[in-house]
């Protein structure tokens, strides 16, 4: 397999990769919640809240990945919403890659556990870098290359 090329995600290249996602949603039915992960989900979340008309927007804080230990392997959730937020409604998790698709596996998990139906969207999707048994419901790209964000730190 070739090494991953850095691939640099514009301002306006993100702008048009979150159309894309929202017209794609659009097409689905309307989520009764929208659950945005941070760090990298808050912004395309954002921009689609504004896009869709979204008022009712939720953060889950996890850590899979850090600066110093790199991938950890397991889910760490620093903030998540209360079970009845999540009970019985169709959420909406949102993240802007999906790389090895454990923290979006570990907070569709939990909404489940809540009694919520998840429905995940990503705007990059690495189906060869995955270690779940799930896949997005719903992404843009599907690429195996190191995407770089215009809102990450040192861009």
């Amino acid at each position: 397999m070739p090494e991953p090329v850095k691939v640099d995600v514009t301002w306006d290249d993100l702008d048009d990769l979150v159309a894309a996602l929202a017209e794609r949603l659009r097409a689905r039915p309307e989520p009764d919640v929208v659950l945005a992960i941070s760090r990298g989900g808050l912004v395309p979340a954002g921009m689609l809240g504004y896009r869709m008309g979204w008022r009712d927007m939720l953060l889950a804080a996890v850590v899979v990945y850090d600066d110093e230990k790199g991938f950890r392997g397991e889910a760490e959730f620093l903030q998540f919403p209360a079970d009845e937020q999540l009970r019985g409604k169709r959420v909406l998790i949102i993240d802007e890659v999906w790389d090895s698709g454990t923290t979006i596996a570990a907070v569709s998990a939990r909404i489940q556990a809540a009694g919520g139906v998840p429905i995940t969207a990503v705007l990059h999707y690495k189906p060869r870098k995955s270690r779940v048994d799930i896949v997005p419901d719903v992404y843009i790209v599907e690429t195996d290359d190191w995407v770089l964000y215009p809102f990450k730190a040192g861009k």
